[in-house]
């Protein structure tokens, strides 16, 4: 047993009851974003929250232990993603990246957006010409220091 295996049967279980991940989130107590995030593999739970998905999940108690397991982060098999929407994420940061850095420089100084002091919030917002997807990133800026 491992984590990717936990998470193959969190995913297969979503799947075959039909559940929502934002369902999943309100039981768990947080958000959709982070609570995806943690049952795709990418965070750690803690033992009230690995609880409630084992719950949902119908995991074993050996399973629930591996979702309180600090993860191996980074989820891409490859270098570029071959994935169609992940690789438009790849495409913003190849073509925005650097304006995403002169622009955060020029605001704050010479530092970065931390992933770890980290929010995310995605959003459907209606359109007349097709629906949009809305993602805010807010992430805590760290300036790096001289020593």
């Amino acid at each position: 047993m491992n984590r990717l295996e936990v998470t193959e049967k969190i995913i297969a279980t979503k799947v075959s009851q039909g559940l929502k991940w934002c369902d999943v989130a309100e039981q768990v107590g947080l958000s959709k974003e982070w609570v995806t995030a943690g049952c795709l593999g990418q965070m750690q739970f803690n033992a009230e929250q690995a609880a409630v998905l084992a719950r949902i999940f119908g995991l074993t108690e050996e399973e629930t232990k591996w979702l309180m397991v600090v993860p191996y982060k980074g989820s891409l098999p490859t270098s570029v993603p071959t994935d169609p929407l992940i690789y438009r994420f790849y495409e913003l940061v190849s073509v925005y990246g650097t304006t995403f850095k002169e622009l955060i420089h020029e605001e704050f100084g010479d530092g970065i957006m931390s992933a770890i002091d980290f929010k995310m919030d995605l959003q459907r917002e209606a359109n007349p010409n097709g629906d949009r997807v809305s993602i805010t990133m807010s992430g805590k800026y760290l300036a790096y220091k001289s020593y």
